[in-house]
Order: C-alpha cells, then structure tokens, then sequence
C-alpha cells in the first residue's frame, strides 16, 4: 500500500496551518458566533466571552482607470481622517496589502489596496450599514473606482 495519500494529507495540513499562523492578528479578540455547529469546549469559552458585535472589513483598491496616478498613502490616510474616522470614531483598523480583481471589462487588475476593519454592536449594524455605504459611495466617486468591496461577519469581541 502507497504512503503518498497520507504524505499529502499531512503536507496539506502543514501548509494550513503555516498559512493560519503567519496571517495577521484581528483587530479584536473575537470568534465567529456560529450556533450550527457543535461547540468545542474551546470554542464554547470563546463565544461566551465578549459581547456580539459586527465586524465589517471594505477592501479599497488604489488604481486609477485610463493610467491615472494611483491613490497613494497619504491620500487614503486623509480619505480615513476625514471621511472615515467622523463616522466610526470608535477605532477603526486600516492595513495595506496587495491584491488583484478582473474588472468590468475582463480585464485582471493588479494593484496596492487597503483593507479597513470596523467592528460595533450588533444592535448598531443598522444605522452603520448606511454610513459604510457612503463610504463606498464617496471613495467610488472621488478616486473613480469601480466599486468597494464589503464583508460582513457576526463576532464575539471583548476589550
């Protein structure tokens, strides 16, 4: 009988793990509020501590259509104080990063970005909604971007 299914098995779950281990820190400590699946002990310690809260990340590109100068640093940071930071001043956490998308027109784009995480109260998910969508819409139209991208995801957190 071969070893080589095992020896895969076990090199998949190592690069797993390394991938897990070298990802940065949330902003918070949290965990996913997940009632389907069946609660570990540590996962049950978890999910009690903290209070349920939404984290909401929006992931910003930089390039500009037509060859424009892209956004650079200190023009986002001014887009967060100014635009960003009124809304949420609570904390927000803005990291940079590398990524790619295919645009409307096919066409793959590759491009510094930034990511900005959010997290509030579940019961604040509704007014936020709204002011997060002017962020999208403000960013869109001030860098011509064709879109900003969100993610939302149900978290315990505690400070």
């Amino acid at each position: 009988m071969s070893r080589k299914p095992a020896s895969r098995t076990r090199m998949a779950v190592t690069a797993l793990v390394a991938m897990l281990l070298s990802t940065s820190g949330s902003v918070a400590y949290a965990a996913l509020d997940d009632q389907s699946a069946g609660p570990s002990t540590a996962s049950a310690s978890v999910a009690s501590a903290g209070k349920p809260y939404v984290e909401t990340k929006l992931l910003f590109g930089t390039a500009k259509p037509n060859g424009g100068a892209p956004v650079g640093g200190r023009e986002f940071r001014a887009f967060v104080d100014t635009f960003i930071t009124p809304r949420f001043p609570a904390g927000l956490t803005v990291e940079t990063g590398y990524g790619q998308f295919r645009d409307s027109h096919g066409k793959i784009e590759r491009e510094r970005s930034y990511t900005v995480t959010l997290l509030y109260p579940s019961g604040d998910a509704g007014q936020n909604s709204s002011k997060i969508e002017q962020v999208r819409r403000e960013y869109d139209r001030r860098f011509q971007q064709e879109s900003v991208a969100r993610v939302d995801e149900k978290a315990r957190v505690a400070f």
